[in-house]
C-alpha cells in the first residue's frame, strides 16, 4: 500500500477530490479526511474525544470504533468522529484512515474494516510529517490521505489530488518552514552558529523533534533512535539545536491551543 497526501484550502475542494477517487476506483476505505472542526459538530450528536499526545489512544480507538458505520461520512462512505486534537484544536475525521492517522487505528480498524487493513495502515500511515497536517488544520485547511494498491495506483491518486486543488506535502512542508526561518536563524546565530551553512541538519533536527513518538521527550531520551534514524548527522551540533528548538515548537502549540 502507497500512501498519498494532498492539502486542500477547503472542506470542499477536500470532498470533490474525494469523489474523484472513487470515481477512479479508489476504495472507500482507503480514504481518509481531516477536517478542522467547529463546535457545532457537538450539536450533531459526533462524538467527541479528548486526544493526548503522541497518539488518541484506546478510548479515541472505541470512540471511534462506534462511530463508524453509525454516523455518515459523507463521500467518504464512512464514520466520522470529531477529535479535539492538542495543539490543534476540534478535528473532524472522516474515515477509518483519518482517525488513524491521528492514533486511533488498533481498535477501530479491528472491530470494522478487519486485520489486513488494520495491518496495512500500521505499516504505511505517513506520519513522518504529521506537523505538517497539523500545521494545515490550525491554518483552516483539510487533509486529504488516501492508499494505492501499487505505486501506479499512487501515481494516478496524486494526479487526481493535484488536479482537485491540492497543495503537495513537501510544497506546505516548504512554506511552513519558511514562516518559521528567520526567527530560527536568528536563535541559531545568537548561539555562535552558522545558520547559512547549517541550516538542513538544524531543519533535518527540527522536525525530527516533531515526530509523534518524540514529542516531550529530551534529546538524551531519545538519541539512540536519533542515531539509528539520521547516522552521522545525529551527532552534529546544528542538528541537536534544531532538536531542542523543535521541542520548544511543540510545546508553545500546545499552550496557544488550549483543549
Amino acid at each position: 500500500m502507497e500512501p498519498v497526501v494532498g492539502i486542500f484550502r477547503s472542506r470542499a475542494d477536500a470532498e470533490s477530490a474525494v469523489q474523484r477517487l472513487n470515481a477512479i476506483g479508489v476504495p472507500r476505505n482507503n480514504v481518509g479526511v481531516l477536517i478542522p472542526g467547529v463546535g457545532e459538530e457537538r450539536e450533531k450528536g459526533i462524538p467527541v474525544t479528548d486526544a493526548e499526545p503522541p497518539g488518541i489512544g484506546k478510548a479515541l480507538g472505541a470512540a471511534v470504533g462506534g462511530a463508524l458505520g453509525v454516523a455518515g461520512g459523507a463521500s467518504t462512505g464512512a464514520a466520522l468522529a470529531s477529535l479535539i486534537v492538542p495543539g490543534v484544536g476540534p478535528v473532524i475525521a472522516l474515515g477509518l484512515i483519518g482517525a488513524a492517522l491521528l492514533g486511533a487505528g488498533g481498535a477501530a480498524a479491528g472491530g470494522v474494516v478487519g486485520e489486513s487493513l488494520e495491518e496495512n495502515l500500521s505499516d504505511g500511515l505517513p506520519r513522518d510529517q504529521l506537523y505538517i497536517y497539523e500545521d494545515a488544520l490550525r491554518l483552516g485547511r483539510s487533509v486529504v490521505v488516501a492508499f494505492g494498491e501499487d505505486l501506479a495506483s499512487a501515481e494516478r491518486i496524486g494526479n487526481v489530488l493535484s488536479q482537485s486543488g491540492a497543495e503537495s506535502v513537501d510544497a506546505a512542508e516548504d512554506a511552513w518552514w519558511l514562516g518559521l526561518r528567520n526567527a530560527e536563524a536568528e536563535h541559531y546565530e545568537s548561539l555562535g552558529g552558522n545558520f547559512a551553512s547549517d541550516e538542513e541538519n538544524y531543519r533535518k533536527g527540527f522536525a525530527a523533534a516533531l515526530y509523534p513518538t518524540r514529542r516531550g521527550k529530551s534529546y538524551a531520551e531519545t538519541q539512540q533512535h536519533l542515531k539509528e534514524t539520521y547516522g552521522k548527522v545525529e551527532g552534529e551540533a546544528a542538528f541537536r539545536h534544531g532538536y531542542e528548538r523543535g521541542q520548544d515548537y511543540q510545546r508553545k502549540a500546545l499552550e496557544r491551543v488550549k483543549v
